[in-house]
């Protein structure tokens, strides 16, 4: 099995008392099968008004999820560098993602450029992180030798060649989920140009800072669930007209862009980080079955991936010899979120702080379950400390790559195959 993740070097906390949040009971409800805290809303949560919706007006799943649900803790950030990260930002899109994240706000890092390719985007980017100097594109804005660290929330079919470019040209890298799109070559060479370039990478899946999966990390780290027996995550989004994406032959956001018809389990990081983000491990073989669909953009002759499914649901190996059942979807009409549950050999309440760490001043949680400023502080942290951050390359490639093999293996009605391993 691979190495647990690290334990990010924050100061040690002090656990806390049974009064503090009512630990007891939380605890009791992170273990148990039919609870999930990732997606619930909470204080600081944004009005609806102001939250990106898809084609039906509906908000986009995750960005309802403001908060969290255990406390904070009570320690404050304490500054430890005087240095500040020149970061770029490459992508706004539907979802103002470049933005969502916070790095504007950190009192380490200065925005000193960002870019998209559709100029009323790039515009409303650089207001929204208070920067003035904009690029044309990703390609350009790399080649500036005074940015530090590229942060990509692109269209997910360039994540992997943008970065790949961007550890090239020494800039370290965050990057919106997935890690790569669909190709188990553009994820060995994303791997090698990290190894390479001996600079951080990191991949921002939210689900690891929901407060489920957040509380599940550090019990498993700390030994009160022993070997997860089984875990199951969810990724459920209704897609009944596809949701607007860049279209690389019209360069412009259009229905028909790269989100049509998509694999679901091309999309996998969401649901797989039930597994992976909460034990470090991996997922080994997969059988993965799909169903045909009704909505017509998710049939193989109406979208560019001759994909012909709406749902796939694979059931997988793990490196510690369990199961998991990891499932996605965009034609489910009675559901949406992310969530997932964990099982382990045994199951321990000790000591264990499972609030998350605290952030600095000015830098909130944000959405998809109160994760935004975690991940970007985690980032920064890890290239300040030069220390490995949370979800690196080989985590992410774990928690991609198993999707890619899955659709595969949705193809040949759930035949098994073996899943690439990726460890540092």
């Amino acid at each position: 099995m691979p190495d647990p993740i690290n334990r990010p070097d924050h100061e040690t906390p002090t656990p806390p008392q049974e009064s503090d949040f009512s630990r007891r009971g939380f605890l009791r409800a992170v273990g148990s099968a039919g609870v999930s805290l990732g997606v619930v809303g909470a204080a600081g949560q944004s009005s609806a008004a102001a939250l990106p919706k898809d084609a039906e007006g509906k908000v986009i799943a995750g960005f309802n999820a403001t908060g969290g649900s255990i406390p904070a803790s009570e320690k404050l950030w304490q500054p430890f560098s005087d240095r500040k990260i020149r970061v770029g930002i490459a992508g706004y899109g539907i979802c103002a993602f470049g933005a969502a994240f916070g790095f504007q706000d950190h009192p380490n890092v200065e925005v000193v450029a960002v870019t998209d390719l559709i100029p009323s985007r790039r515009a409303k980017l650089a207001k929204a992180c208070r920067c003035e100097k904009t690029y044309p594109s990703c390609e350009e804005m790399i080649k500036d030798d005074t940015i530090d660290a590229v942060f990509i929330a692109t269209d997910a079919p360039s994540h992997a060649r943008l970065a790949v470019a961007a550890l090239e040209h020494g800039k370290h890298v965050a990057t919106a989920v997935p890690a790569v799109w669909g190709s188990l070559e553009d994820a060995d060479r994303l791997f090698d140009a990290v190894k390479k370039s001996g600079l951080k990478y990191m991949m921002f899946e939210t689900s690891c800072y929901h407060d489920d999966l957040y509380a599940w990390r550090e019990r498993y780290l700390a030994g009160e669930f022993g070997k997860i027996i089984y875990s199951e995550g969810e990724y459920f989004h209704y897609f009944g007209t596809p949701l607007g994406g860049y279209n690389p032959k019209t360069k412009k956001v259009d229905v028909n862009g790269w989100r049509k018809g998509c694999p679901p389990q091309w999309y996998p990081t969401h649901s797989n980080a039930y597994y992976v983000g909460v034990t470090g491990g991996s997922f080994t073989q997969v059988s993965c079955l799909g169903m045909p669909s009704i909505v017509p953009h998710l049939q193989a002759e109406n979208n560019a991936y001759q994909n012909p499914f709406g749902s796939e649901v694979a059931l997988f190996r793990t490196s510690e010899g369990g199961m998991s059942r990891m499932a996605v979807t965009w034609d489910i009409m009675n559901g949406g979120g992310e969530r997932g549950r964990v099982y382990g050999q045994k199951y321990e309440t000790g000591q264990v702080d499972v609030r998350k760490p605290p952030l600095p001043p000015g830098v909130s949680g944000g959405g998809h379950g109160g994760s935004h400023g975690h991940l970007m502080s985690e980032f920064v942290d890890a290239v300040l400390r030069d220390r490995k951050p949370l979800v690196d390359v080989a985590q992410a490639l774990n928690m991609t790559v198993p999707g890619i093999v899955a659709h595969q293996s949705a193809l040949k009605d759930g035949e098994w195959m073996n899943v690439p391993q990726y460890l540092l």
